[in-house]
């Protein structure tokens, strides 16, 4: 990468005369005292790389020459170089002249324009713009406060976004201005067609109104007549049928009068019947009480009994079992007595034996004491020849036994191995077959969730083709921003999910032993099948976090309390309520109660967790169908909460509630967490996979290595011998004349033979003695274990007797219970037998009453049904009386002429009566008056005279209305005439065509307008995009780094998601463990570390080759500045090249190069510099594992 090799200054600003500063390291720090021209630095860099002079603190160009300030500069120009290094070592010189009022700029001594100047910096990555390798003093402080839109500033200029942001406004207002245009034209061509179509309306409404008019005339004529001649029909036919029924109701009322006294005498009867039953079931009541008494006290004994049975039975059988064990023991310890025995008998024969042998052989070869002097001297001889030869045959012995142990662990891990491996591929294949299956049930559930939703949108679609669109483009851009309003919510509700999931953990992290987690996520239905039905019961607590107890609860409300996270639901486990489970609803056929298809996690707390469940769902059914659970819940005596598999509940209160599509929303999550174990399968057998490569790779080595050692001890071992029988041939020659003087072939002949017999004894003298000492181990042992199982046989036979005698008692106490119980229940039976006797006589006398009261009903129900016909019939003939008055009345009004053979319509009472009138004197008075009017029906059409049945009637009258109620709906739709409609016609569609032409206009300038704005909108967003998606990433990363711990987290949200270069841009940190503050409320350290984060991303966007820094440690303290200390190294080390103005020592002293800016004074102030290379002073670690202070002290260099 390339980077900065050195500043050439002269004359600019405190820098006098000609300065070299450099050459510049990976990191380098400049130090200094205050005023002493440290920031003049960062101000010749700047300078140099173009910057305007309004940024380098002063008015005008000329006042950087050296001395202006004073009013005597030291020269006319200044000038300032950077020797820029590419990656291959090639070196550019960027060189920025003052003369006069104006700069030049040179590249490697060529004047070029200020824009080629730029463009050549833009090459190597520097944005003079941008600013994106400089840092000012006070920036990092100021970054920590910027609010969002100045954020938003920050990443346009580094992003280039900013560049369309004029021509970016211009093009939107003319794309609103031509919006505005083609909706007032179309507006105009609207009301234009609406007013052509209104005067060709009026001229067809003019030719058919008259003939309507006609119409309806005829047609109210015909109603009226009809109505009239069939009224006086049916007045005539109900007056007849009335007296009828009037006879029949006085003779059954005589009837009834018989009947009640009857039934009144068999109820007294009754009576006293039942209430001598009664007492008797009062009785019975009373004596099972006695006897349920008496038999659960009979139970308990005879429970406590075989209690007791058992326990001797068990006891005998452990004292059988302790017998034989001590008939064992004696008998192992008789064994290891006679062993002991035998042991000695064996050692005694092996010396005698021993002996005789020696004897034998002990006259062959006999050394007397010189030749035992001879003999040492010679092997002493022997070795002193041959002791380099013995050497190397020693250090070939250990190098070869060294190898077997190798060979034989490298076995033993062969072995391992290839155990590992064949219990690895068992565990994977049994694994892979699951993962098999589990892949086979998931595609089956998202192939039915696919069919599910295709069927969901097919019924909807062809809801929606149901439905006419009646709303024109305004309408429907409304309903585009109302989708789009819906999908930022939708985008919202996710946001508060993972809010939801982070609180969650954070919680956990407090309390990880007593928060288990959220409900949906502890338990799940046994099959999908129940997925909906399960949701629907958890209902509110479906999220609810359960945790252990109460005061758990407290404490993490209060936490969510203070970090603002909105509401959660706690469910603590010591503090529910547990209503108890109805057994019996278990064998209800057709369902299952809900807590038997839910199923929790395997854990230490799953017991708790059921009782989470049973809190949740109680006594709850779940049912295959509505229809089955509706009748479950209603139908029978006692009501229960159920609820079917499509997710409608019924309460016992009789609320029902559905809610389907909201449910397979919330349903989702059992199938989500079926595909999360699926992913964590997939991992745990890759990770398996990998494993077992590595050990056949592991065995691969193994098997070299062995094969490598087992050559290797083979080329040893030959070595070995081949000294070995040189050090023979040394031996042979030495006791050549000793072997002939003894008579031996080989002096090692001599020594095998003597030593052979010495080693032979002591192996056999070490086996007696260890074999004596294990059998005086195990007769001890035994001894021991003897007596304790002696003291146990006796324990158990006196734990016998105590309960054999117990027992007795027990017996006892049993037979006296079973005979109270006895006595109790042949009472019992005594009085259930004159019970059922006195039921007789009451269902008896019961059944008589019944019989004499149904009859009694049944002349009631006649009666009332005659007084309810009697009366029917009466309110039929007024009401046909008041129909014929309000139809002569009609006709009056309405000026119908009805021809009249009796009276005039004049005679015809003008007060309109309803059902409601009461039956008065006036009333009945013009009844009588209508009555006498007689009514010529010639004019009626003979089909209308001709019905008879009363549905043919009503449905012929029926007709004549609708005729005459369409007739007069029209005639109220339809206007007078319009004689100028001809004329107003012309006009308008003259003026419709003149507004269709601007419209179109409007329409091409529109549609223009919005591709231009459109380019340039994607221009802009896709800049602005790029770089905040980067940041937006890198930043995190970039804050744990410096924090160095992996729970910091640096946030960066755009307050506009669609186009955020028109919003702020939000930026949060969540430091090493606290909770979440605002930016405001963070420590002037950890504000520092943001804006170092932030600063860090940014040019991570941007990468120049070099980044420099003004005081960015001002507001850290020692522990801050080691973490940012040691980020910066790396970054070093990695990215780029950094320089930093400091003056803390805990910062600069882990630097590669210190530059020392000191003042010094001749006529005015002036700067120099001292560089030192701190490379050759490594970093040096305390006790403690911190870095220290570098040990520094060579020799400064004034350039």
């Amino acid at each position: 990468m390339g980077y900065l090799k050195q500043l050439d200054i002269e004359n600019f600003k405190s820098w006098r005369g000609k300065q070299i500063i450099g050459p510049f390291l990976r990191f380098n720090c400049i130090i200094g005292t205050n005023g002493s021209g440290k920031s003049n630095v960062m101000d010749a860099l700047s300078f140099v790389m173009g910057e305007r002079v309004s940024s380098l603190r002063v008015k005008h160009l000329k006042d950087l020459i050296h001395g202006a300030h004073v009013g005597k500069p030291v020269s006319k120009t200044a000038r300032v170089a950077m020797r820029y290094c590419s990656d291959k070592e090639e070196e550019t010189v960027f060189c920025r002249i003052i003369t006069g009022d104006s700069s030049e700029y040179h590249i490697n001594g060529l004047r070029v324009t200020f824009a080629k100047y730029v463009e050549e910096l833009e090459k190597i990555g520097i944005l003079t713009k941008a600013q994106n390798c400089l840092v000012f003093q006070g920036a990092v402080e100021s970054i920590a406060l910027k609010d969002p839109k100045e954020r938003t500033k920050m990443l346009e200029l580094i992003s280039q976004s900013k560049e369309y942001a004029a021509e970016y406004n211009k093009k939107k207002e003319a794309l609103l201005k031509a919006k505005e245009d083609t909706q007032f034209h179309f507006n105009k061509k609207k009301s234009a067609t609406v007013e052509r179509k209104q005067v060709s309306q009026e001229k067809i409404e003019a030719q058919k109104y008259q003939a309507l008019l006609d119409e309806l005339h005829q047609s109210r004529l015909q109603l009226s007549l009809a109505e009239l001649y069939h009224n006086e029909q049916g007045v005539s036919a109900l007056s007849d049928t009335l007296k009828k029924r009037q006879d029949a109701a006085a003779a059954m009322n005589s009837k009834l009068l018989i009947g009640e006294q009857t039934v009144k005498t068999q109820k007294k009867e009754h009576g006293r019947l039942t209430r001598e039953q009664q007492h008797i079931d009062k009785e019975i009541r009373t004596q099972e009480q006695i006897l349920s008494q008496s038999r659960s006290q009979y139970i308990k004994a005879k429970v406590n009994t075989s209690h007791h049975v058992k326990k001797a039975e068990d006891l005998r059988d452990a004292l059988k079992k302790s017998q034989r064990m001590f008939s064992t023991k004696e008998q192992e310890l008789e064994e290891h007595q006679q062993e002991i025995s035998q042991l000695k008998r064996s050692w005694r024969n092996y010396e005698k034996q021993v002996q005789e042998q020696g004897a034998a052989r002990g006259r062959d070869i006999e050394l007397d004491m010189d030749q035992s002097e001879r003999y040492k001297e010679l092997k002493e001889l022997a070795l002193k020849q041959g002791a380099v030869l013995s050497q190397q045959a020693e250090k070939l012995h250990w190098e070869v036994k060294a190898d077997w142990i190798k060979i034989a662990f490298d076995e033993r891990r062969k072995k391992e191995v290839e155990n590992a491996i064949k219990y690895n591929q068992t565990q994977l294949e049994d694994l892979t077959c699951r993962a098999e299956k589990l892949e086979e049930y998931t595609k089956t559930c998202k192939s039915s969730l696919e069919e599910y939703r295709q069927q969901e949108e097919s019924l909807s679609a062809e809801l929606q083709r149901g439905h006419q669109r009646t709303k024109e483009v305004n309408q429907e851009l409304n309903q585009v921003m109302e989708e789009l309003g819906n999908a930022c919510l939708d985008k919202q509700e996710n946001k508060r999910q993972l809010q939801h999931k982070e609180l969650l953990e954070k919680l956990r992290r407090l309390y990880p032993e007593t928060v288990y987690g959220r409900l949906s996520d502890l338990c799940s239905p046994i099959h999908k099948k129940y997925q909906l039905a399960v949701t629907k019961v958890f209902g509110r607590y479906m999220n609810a976090i359960v945790v252990a107890s109460e005061k758990v609860a407290c404490e993490c409300i209060t936490f969510i309390k203070e970090e603002r996270r909105g509401r959660e639901t706690f469910l603590p486990i010591d503090n529910l309520i547990l209503s108890p489970l109805n057994e019996r609803l278990r064998e209800m056929p057709g369902a299952k109660m809900v807590v038997d298809v839910v199923q929790v996690i395997a854990t230490t707390v799953a017991t708790q967790l059921r009782k989470v469940v049973q809190f949740v769902c109680g006594n709850t059914l779940v049912c295959e169908t509505v229809k089955e659970a509706r009748s479950m819940a209603f139908d029978g005596q006692e009501r229960f909460k159920t609820v079917s598999l499509e997710g409608t509940m019924f309460e016992k209160s009789g609320v029902i509630s559905g809610g389907s599509s909201n449910l397979r929303t919330k349903a989702r999550c059992w199938e989500e967490k079926d595909v999360l174990q699926l992913n964590e399968r997939k991992t745990q057998l890759t990770t398996e996979l990998r494993d077992i490569s590595c050990l056949e790779s592991e065995l691969a080595n193994l098997d070299s290595q062995i094969q490598m050692q087992m050559e290797s001890v083979k080329t040893k071992e030959a070595k070995i011998k081949e000294i070995r029988d040189k050090l023979d041939q040394i031996e042979n020659l030495v006791f050549s004349d000793f072997c002939a003087e003894i008579g031996v072939d080989s002096i090692r002949q001599f020594e095998q033979e003597r030593l052979k017999q010495q080693t032979e004894l002591d192996k056999k003298r070490l086996e007696f003695e260890s074999q004596h000492a294990r059998l005086n181990t195990c007769i001890e042992y035994e001894q021991k274990q003897l007596e304790q199982q002696r003291k146990k046989v006796q324990k158990l036979e006196d734990t016998i007797s105590k309960e054999e005698k117990f027992m007795t008692e027990q017996r006892k106490e049993e037979q006296k219970l079973l005979a109270v119980v006895e006595e109790g229940q042949n009472k019992l039976l005594e009085h259930k037998n004159k019970l059922l006797a006195k039921k007789s006589e009451v269902a008896a006398a019961k059944a008589e009453l019944d019989q004499k009261t149904q009859v009694l009903q049944e002349m009631n129900r006649d009666l009332a049904k005659l007084q309810r016909e009697v009366m029917t019939t009466e309110t039929a003939i007024e009401q046909k009386r008041l129909t014929r008055h309000n139809l002569l009345l009609a006709c009056k009004i309405q000026n119908l002429p009805i021809n009249l053979l009796s009276g005039s319509l004049n005679e015809i009472s003008e007060v309109q009566l309803d059902t409601d009138s009461e039956s008065t004197t006036a009333t009945m008075d013009i009844y009588e008056r209508e009555a006498r009017l007689v009514i010529d029906y010639s004019e009626l059409e003979t089909e209308l005279k001709n019905l008879q049945a009363e549905q043919e009637v009503e449905a012929s009258l029926e007709n004549l209305r609708e005729s005459v109620s369409s007739i007069e709906a029209v005639l109220q739709r339809t206007t007078a005439p319009n004689l100028k409609a001809l004329e107003k016609m012309r006009e308008v569609k003259d003026k419709l065509q003149g507004v269709k032409e601007a419209f179109e206009a409007s329409t091409k300038t529109a549609r223009k307008c919005n591709q231009e704005f459109q380019q340039v909108r994607s221009q802009r967003l896709h800049l602005f995009s790029q770089c905040f998606e980067h940041v937006s990433v890198i930043i995190d990363q970039v804050y744990k780094r410096i924090c160095r711990n992996n729970s910091a987290q640096a946030i960066l949200s755009a307050e506009n998601p669609e186009e955020p270069y028109l919003g702020g841009i939000n930026y949060n940190c969540v430091a090493p463990g606290k909770r979440f503050m605002s930016m405001d409320n963070l420590s002037g350290g950890e504000k520092a570390i943001a804006a170092l984060a932030f600063i860090f991303a940014i040019h991570s966007f941007r990468p120049a080759p070099f980044l420099i820094l003004d005081e960015v440690d001002a507001a850290l303290d020692n522990t801050n500045i080691g973490k940012v200390t040691s980020f910066i190294r790396e970054e070093s080390r990695e990215n780029m090249q950094i320089i930093i103005i400091s003056l803390k020592e805990e910062f600069f002293s882990k630097a590669d190069a210190l530059l020392g800016v000191y003042s010094d004074f001749d006529e005015c102030m002036f700067s120099c510099v001292l560089t030192l290379d701190l490379r050759p002073y490594p970093l040096a670690e305390d006790d403690n594992g911190k870095q220290t202070d570098k040990e520094t002290s060579s020799d400064k260099r004034q350039d």
